[in-house]
């Protein structure tokens, strides 16, 4: 069994079984579309491998986790465009996370943490946009023109240990900024603090008591 550190990307298709409710064989169709007209030049562009569809999904792995957000990135841009001019009942949305981790190779295929990882980031993602993972952010923060927004350490599914997850600001102005978690962290330490200094003065009002018999008033 052969294990390695990847950059692993996972794409989903928002509300892809109403889509397939309503007209099955056209949603294939413009799935294999994005597939071939987006996915695999992009993924080649960026020095990434495929690694198989799944269902509404796609997986793909990557050596640099730069390349692999840079495609994310490329991915969302370019679908909105695309997107922009197709009525809505035809404008297929994804989701995509990506995580740098430790993955499992079996022959062409890729399983372990890492991918799992990525899936949760992807199910994380708002539609449209990208999530991903600390370890991915820590590789990342200050290579691309983009901003993040902090969530936190967020309970994921399957994995034992809170993951950070961080957002994606598909803006420019944005580049290299993070909000969210970070700011109500301080916010929460000025919560904590205020609490502290409450208990304290209540707790000296306690001890002294003028207005008890035997109080200790400085007057008296």
């Amino acid at each position: 069994m052969e294990r390695r550190l990847a950059a692993v990307l996972i794409a989903d298709v928002v509300g892809y079984s109403r889509m397939s409710e309503i007209d099955e064989a056209r949603t294939r169709l413009l799935f294999h579309s994005d597939l071939r007209e987006l996915f695999e030049p992009r993924t080649a562009q960026h020095h990434g491998r495929l690694v198989k569809t799944m269902g509404d999904g796609v997986l793909v792995e990557f050596h640099s986790v730069v390349d692999a957000l840079h495609c994310a990135v490329e991915l969302q841009q370019e679908k909105a465009r695309r997107n922009a001019a197709l009525p809505p009942e035809q404008r297929m949305v994804f989701r995509i996370g990506v995580n740098l981790g430790d993955i499992i190779v079996e022959g062409d295929d890729i399983h372990g943490d890492g991918v799992n990882i990525a899936d949760r980031m992807q199910v994380l993602a708002e539609p449209g946009g990208i999530a991903i993972s600390g370890t991915t952010y820590d590789h990342v923060k200050s290579k691309l023109a983009i901003g993040y927004r902090a969530l936190g350490e967020q309970k994921v599914k399957s994995i034992s240990e809170p993951i950070r997850v961080y957002r994606v600001v598909l803006d420019p102005v944005t580049e290299g900024k993070i909000s969210g978690a970070r700011r109500d962290r301080q916010s929460g330490a000025v919560h904590v603090a205020a609490i502290g200094i409450a208990t304290l003065l209540f707790a000296g009002l306690t001890w002294w008591q003028p207005w008890q018999p035997g109080g200790r008033c400085l007057r008296c």
